[in-house]
């Protein structure tokens, strides 16, 4: 992680300098401007998963279960938050490694995952026992 933050830097300004000695200035900037709009991709990603997530209440999840199925370990935070639609509730305290996620759904199963460093290395499904709680009506869904 920590030499992925000085490799794309660098790779960038080697793709500039090799675009300069090809091409000159006209080079560097159609180089720049594949750059710009690679940097706009991920930025247009990000804001589009956020927003969906919005709409959404804090460690909610439709199934918990199929959550559970889909996570791979590696996977970044926004990616999981991509496939959840919503973000997760902090278990952990602000700022502490690793960061600790929950996602709830209606039936009060959740899934407990465990990032570090932003990727995901461990994850828990936990059903609730069938006969203690009744399930939750779904906070998303209009009232009858």
């Amino acid at each position: 992680m920590q030499l992925k933050k000085f490799l794309v830097p660098l790779g960038c300004a080697a793709l500039l300098v090799v675009a300069h000695r090809a091409s000159g200035w006209p080079g560097v900037a159609a180089v720049g401007g594949g750059l710009l709009m690679w940097l706009l991709l991920h930025v247009t990603r990000l804001m589009t998963v956020l927003k969906r997530a919005a709409h959404r209440p804090i460690g909610h999840v439709d199934s918990a279960v199929m959550l559970n199925a889909k996570l791979k370990p590696g996977v970044t935070l926004m990616h999981v938050i991509a496939m959840t639609r919503a973000l997760g509730e902090r278990i952990s305290d602000e700022g502490a490694e690793p960061e600790v996620y929950r996602w709830t759904d209606n039936g009060l199963s959740t899934v407990q995952a465990e990032f570090n460093h932003g990727k995901l290395v461990r994850w828990q499904l936990t059903r609730p026992d069938p006969e203690a709680t009744p399930p939750v009506p779904d906070p998303t869904s209009p009232a009858p």
